[in-house]
C-alpha cells in the first residue's frame, strides 16, 4: 500500500500553519499512518510534487492542512483521479472543511476525523470552470461580482487581519462600485441583467461562512447560481450581514438557480474561486458529479 501524501501552508491560520502542520504529522505517528510530507518551499513547488506523486502513483491519498486556499490545491490535484483528498482545516476561512463536516480549528481532531474515513472516501461534486486563464477544478465557489472585487481588494490589505479584512474591503470598494452588466447561458438559455454580483456554487457558504446558498447541496449532481439584481449601495449594506444567516434569500433582489451549467459574461470581470483568483470573465462553470473522493463523515 502506498503512503498517504501531505500538503501544508506554513502561513495559514494568520501564521500558525507550520506548528498545526506539525500536530497533523505527529497524529499520523500516533496512529501509525505511513506519509510522505510533499511540502514544498513554495506553493508551486507544492502543488509540482503533489501532481506527480499523484500521476505517478506513490500515494494512496492526499492530505492538505489549512484554509480554503489549500484546498482549492487539493481540489485541483484530486478531481477526476482515484486519489481521494482529505482536509485538515487549520486557516482563516475553511469552508471546503465545513461544507464536508469537518471539525474547524482543531488540527488534531480533524486528523483523526480523516483517519477515520481512509477506508470509506466518499464521492462529492465538485466544479469544472474554464476563463481567462484556463480550465480548473474546485470544490466550493466561482465569483464574478461585487464579491470578486471585494476579494481582489482583501487580498491587496495587510491591514487589518482576518474575516474583518474582508468586510473592510467591501466598504473600500462599495464606494465607486456599480451594477454590473452581466449576459448569462443557463443550461443553454440567454439572459441579460444589471445585478450586483453573481457566484455559481457547489457548497452553502463561501468567503468564511457567509452562507449565501443555505440549500445547496454537494451530492446533487447541480450547481447554484446565485444573483444579486441591481440596488442601491445603501440597501446592499443592510443586506449584506444577512448572509451570515441565510436571511437574505426572502430578499426580492435575490435569486437563485439550480442548473448544470452556466456561463457569465461581464465585460472582464476578475473571477475568485476559495479565495484565490482564477482569470476574468468570461467564465463557464458546469457540476462535475462525483468527480471527488473525500475523507469525510458524510452519510
Amino acid at each position: 500500500m502506498a503512503p498517504l501524501g501531505i500538503l501544508i501552508n506554513p502561513s495559514s491560520g494568520r501564521g500558525l500553519g507550520l506548528a498545526e502542520g506539525q500536530k497533523v504529522l505527529t497524529e499520523l505517528d500516533r496512529a501509525k499512518v505511513e506519509y510522505v510530507n510533499l511540502s514544498g518551499e513554495s506553493y508551486e513547488l507544492s502543488r509540482s510534487n503533489a501532481a506527480q506523486a499523484i500521476q505517478t502513483g506513490k500515494i494512496e491519498g492526499l492530505l492538505v492542512v489549512g484554509g480554503d486556499g489549500m484546498s482549492h490545491l487539493g481540489v485541483g490535484l484530486c478531481a477526476d483521479t482515484p486519489v481521494p483528498l482529505g482536509i485538515i482545516a487549520a486557516g482563516t476561512g475553511n469552508d471546503s472543511a465545513r461544507a464536508l463536516g469537518l471539525p474547524i480549528g482543531n488540527s488534531v481532531a480533524g486528523t483523526r476525523a480523516v483517519i477515520e474515513r481512509f477506508k470509506k472516501p466518499q464521492r462529492v461534486d465538485v466544479l469544472k470552470a474554464t476563463s481567462t486563464t484556463g480550465t480548473f477544478f474546485t470544490f466550493g465557489a466561482v465569483s464574478a461580482g461585487f464579491d470578486a472585487l471585494v476579494n481582489q481588494r482583501a487580498n491587496q490589505l495587510a491591514f487589518p487581519k482576518g474575516p474583518s479584512r474582508y468586510q473592510a474591503a467591501m466598504l473600500l470598494e462599495l464606494a465607486k462600485f456599480k451594477p454590473i452588466e452581466y449576459h448569462a447561458e443557463v443550461d443553454g438559455v440567454a439572459r441579460d441583467f444589471e445585478a450586483m454580483l453573481c457566484t455559481v456554487t457547489n457548497a452553502p457558504a463561501y468567503g468564511g461562512g457567509m452562507l449565501i446558498v443555505p440549500t445547496a447541496d454537494i451530492r446533487d449532481g447541480e450547481l447554484d447560481l446565485f444573483i444579486v439584481h441591481k440596488m442601491s449601495r445603501r440597501e446592499l449594506i443592510k443586506v449584506f450581514p444577512k448572509v451570515y444567516t441565510g436571511e437574505h434569500v426572502s430578499h426580492p433582489a435575490v435569486e437563485i438557480i439550480r442548473a448544470k451549467k452556466v456561463r457569465l459574461e461581464a465585460d472582464g470581470m476578475p473571477a475568485y474561486s476559495d479565495g484565490e483568483f482564477v482569470g476574468h470573465a468570461p467564465i463557464t462553470v458546469e457540476v462535475a458529479a462525483k468527480a471527488l473522493l473525500v475523507f469525510a463523515p458524510l452519510g
